[in-house]
């Protein structure tokens, strides 16, 4: 059974797992970027972060990435895991690795992936702090949901 290297889940990630999904005999490096919920944003404390995801085109625009970083970085394994779903502090919401030849290759797509996936992919988060609440429209935090949550399409066809 082939590994999927690009997913959302609902579970907590077994890192490792996802190491183990870049290993190559040809790598002299896997970098790994462990994203995780903090407390403190702004001097705002976080209770937790809820997670919601258009799952079949946020795993597609994993995938795209992944794409784009085999083609910029040759040589290279990409394995990336976003998990939805309520996290609380210390929780790990995003985990991904590289494989490549050498190390700088390895750390760059790794930096790439991750604006990456705040640039294109659809996942929002709600931020619930001491004194309120708030929907993220998109992980640049560009945009808001002051009243309400996103309207997240649930389409399996695309």
């Amino acid at each position: 059974m082939e590994q999927k290297l690009f997913e959302i889940v609902e579970e907590p990630i077994a890192i490792e797992l996802i190491i183990k999904k870049v290993e190559d005999r040809n790598a002299g490096a896997i970098t790994t970027f462990i994203g995780t919920v903090r407390e403190l944003t702004a001097e705002k404390r976080t209770i937790y972060l809820e997670y919601q995801a258009y799952k079949p085109m946020a795993e597609k625009m994993l995938a795209k990435i992944g794409e784009e970083i085999i083609q910029k970085w040759e040589g290279t394994k990409v394995a990336i895991t976003h998990r939805i779903g309520s996290l609380d502090i210390l929780e790990v919401a995003v985990v991904i690795a590289v494989s490549s030849p050498h190390r700088k290759a390895a750390y760059q797509a790794n930096e790439y992936a991750i604006e990456r996936i705040k640039q294109i992919v659809p996942i929002w988060k709600k931020e619930q702090w001491d004194d309120g609440e708030a929907w993220i429209g998109d992980q640049l935090e560009n945009v808001r949901y002051p009243n309400a949550k996103p309207d997240i399409k649930d389409e399996t066809n695309d």
